[in-house]
């Protein structure tokens, strides 16, 4: 098995603008965010730094955390969700109304939606049993199975499953719990580089040493590819044989837990605050 380094070797930046995380099973433990983890990402945000989730879940799911209040809503300057292809930011102030940003016009967001139905009941004509995704409603740009979050497939069918889909054209991943298939050129970096444009007009591949980002599974390949700073938490050892690009580092703890470890070396190793 591979050997990742571990995050005590690791030496945070200095001048870090910020922080970028997956959600499930990097922040949450059973589909719920721990504590250790959310008052990590607000001991980030109180100390200057730029904090941004990215995440395969949909954009309808990512709501209440952002729009809760300002005694509920994550400490976040926005949730990019359906792997990098639509995000939520909040306006003038970090808890003022919220504004949804697209990647895609309306009238290619409809036209895709249509065939997504249609590619679901395909899917689930051929491979027998499985299902969308529970947050499936609130989906506008991608289509999710669930194989290990309320389902448990074996790896056999998780393959089924992505062969469908990208015989009909679309871009697929995995993430720790969903299979994802879009039309469009989106995955976690993509979305990345264009939240950083949107909100700071900055260019996120010039300027990687002070940037970290925090994920677990297949879908954070791409982040993991390119970040000169990236880190997995611990449970991603069970997703290592079957990944082509790996975390520079990996933390002790696993989940929440690792993340929060992560934070740790930021504010106690790294200069903070450079924006």
């Amino acid at each position: 098995m591979t050997t990742l380094s571990p995050l005590a070797r690791w030496v945070a930046p200095s001048s870090l603008f910020g922080i970028m995380t997956d959600i499930d099973d990097t922040l949450t433990t059973d589909g719920a965010i721990t504590p250790d983890a959310l008052q990590a990402m607000a001991d980030l945000k109180a100390s200057g730094l730029a904090v941004i989730s990215i995440t395969g879940r949909p954009i309808g799911w990512c709501e209440p955390f952002m729009a809760a209040g300002p005694d509920a809503a994550w400490p976040v300057d926005a949730m990019v969700a359906e792997n990098g292809a639509v995000a939520f930011v909040h306006g003038t102030s970090s808890q003022g109304p919220l504004t949804k940003l697209y990647q895609q016009d309306a009238a290619t967001r409809r036209a895709n939606q249509a065939r997504m139905r249609d590619i679901a009941a395909l899917v689930a004509a051929e491979v027998p049993g499985v299902t969308l995704s529970h947050d499936s409603d609130g989906r506008e740009t991608d289509i999710a199975f669930d194989y290990a979050e309320f389902a448990r497939h074996t790896p056999e069918t998780v393959q089924q499953i992505l062969a469908v889909l990208q015989r009909v054209g679309m871009q697929t991943t995995v993430s720790s719990i969903h299979i994802h298939g879009c039309f469009g050129d989106f995955n976690k970096w993509l979305g990345a580089c264009w939240i950083v444009r949107e909100l700071w007009g900055r260019d996120l591949a010039q300027e990687l040493d002070r940037w970290v980002f925090v994920g677990d599974s297949g879908n954070d390949q791409a982040m993991f590819q390119h970040f000169t700073h990236s880190v997995g938490v611990a449970n991603i050892a069970r997703f290592v044989p079957q990944l082509q690009h790996l975390p520079r580092y990996v933390t002790e703890g696993e989940r929440g837990a690792g993340f929060a470890e992560v934070a740790r070396a930021i504010l106690v190793g790294g200069e903070s605050g450079g924006r």
